[in-house]
């Protein structure tokens, strides 16, 4: 069969995933919003559509896809991609697998405790609420259209040039005391690897939780890369005396542990980096 992966959004993660297709003989295609940013991409020989939620592109550039994901988060409206190119995504006769790049938001706050991907959909606030709607959605079409759908719950995602180290190397590290609070984490190369097992096994129908093996306090994230950069970490400061934009201090709304037992049972998937420790340390060697 010959692969032809299209992705509408081709950020951070989705960029990563798509180079390691097209290193492996995958046709590449996508949705990106810039036209600096197309053009970078169609230079690789890919075949690249400007899409900006707004108005649909040309529903040729679906055609012959394989493949195909989506990591455009929805706005107030709902999913934009859904909203314009459903009913294209539904008439793709040969598609084998879809993705949907989600969030752990979608579970809520559970005060600290655990959750998997059985656990009650609970999100506290806007942004969870409508990324639970478009779980909902993508799981409706794969169901109409017999489409073996899946979703992704990212945690916070970190990797080259997006990472503890650059906070502090560009002077923006705050270290929040805020007791008993921790956030799960995944680097960008496990997210790629998780994708990628699940390419090869398709599961109509299934969520994976994206995260290592170490949900941890934020501060004790910001001390540690301190540490390996030899400056000395910021002062503690009281959560309701930070200095946080709305978005930030919305994440600290959810404190919860998150299971990704399902991603190594299921998928197979052996984590590079299970731990933050172990990826800083490697990100920094990398950069010298």
């Amino acid at each position: 069969m010959d692969k032809k992966f299209f992705c509408f959004g081709l950020g951070y993660s989705a960029l990563a995933l798509a180079e390691m297709l097209a290193g492996e003989g995958w046709a590449i295609a996508g949705t990106c919003r810039s036209p600096e940013k197309r053009d970078a991409l169609t230079a690789k020989g890919w075949d690249i559509s400007l899409f900006d939620g707004v108005a649909p592109m040309d529903r040729a550039a679906l055609s012959g896809v394989t493949h195909l994901l989506s990591s455009i988060p929805p706005g107030e409206a709902g999913d934009s991609v859904l909203a314009l190119h459903e009913e294209d995504i539904a008439a793709l006769s040969g598609l084998h697998w879809a993705g949907y790049l989600s969030t752990t938001g979608v579970y809520g706050d559970r005060e600290g405790g655990w959750v998997d991907e059985s656990s009650d959909l609970l999100p506290t606030g806007p942004r969870g609420e409508r990324r639970k709607r478009a779980e909902t959605a993508w799981f409706a079409l794969g169901e109409r259209a017999g489409i073996p759908v899946h979703t992704f719950r990212l945690a916070g995602i970190y990797g080259p040039g997006r990472n503890a180290l650059e906070t502090v190397r560009k002077g923006r590290a705050q270290r929040i005391d805020k007791p008993g609070q921790v956030f799960s984490r995944i680097h960008l190369d496990d997210i790629v690897a998780i994708l990628r097992a699940s390419l090869d096994r398709p599961n109509a129908g299934a969520a994976y939780n994206c995260c290592d093996d170490n949900p941890a306090p934020p501060e004790q994230v910001i001390a540690y890369a301190c540490n390996l950069l030899g400056v000395e970490p910021p002062s503690l400061i009281p959560f309701d005396q930070a200095d946080l934009s709305p978005m930030a201090r919305s994440f600290y709304r959810d404190n919860k542990r998150v299971s990704n037992t399902r991603i190594k049972e299921e998928l197979g998937v052996a984590l590079r980096w299970p731990d933050y420790r172990e990826a800083l340390t490697h990100l920094l060697e990398a950069s010298a």
